[in-house]
């Protein structure tokens, strides 16, 4: 599903236009990093959790030549699934 079907999909859901819709998904999609930026974390019921973690210097290879270089301390934005949603997807069979 690409954002444009996700904003057809509110419009139609919520009985609002598509350029409303869009703007209201513009607006949680903002939100939620401005939060993360803000708190480092932002939970949303049946939905999960919204994070940001540090990931610690290290030492790597560099594929190209074997060469060891040093990958600097990043912080990384993670997600963690909420049970509704996994319980959700666990209903929806398998395709063969």
């Amino acid at each position: 599903m690409t954002k444009a079907d996700l904003v057809t999909k509110i419009a139609q859901d919520s009985e609002i236009s598509k350029k409303a819709a869009e703007a209201a998904l513009n607006c949680a999609v903002k939100t939620i990093i401005e939060a993360l930026k803000e708190h480092g974390e932002i939970r949303i019921d049946k939905l999960g959790t919204f994070k940001v973690i540090e990931r610690k210097a290290r030492t790597g290879v560099n594929p190209r030549n074997g060469e060891k270089i040093q990958i600097p301390a990043t912080k990384a934005p993670t997600f963690r699934a909420a049970q509704a949603l996994k319980d959700a997807i666990k209903r929806i069979p398998v395709k063969r």
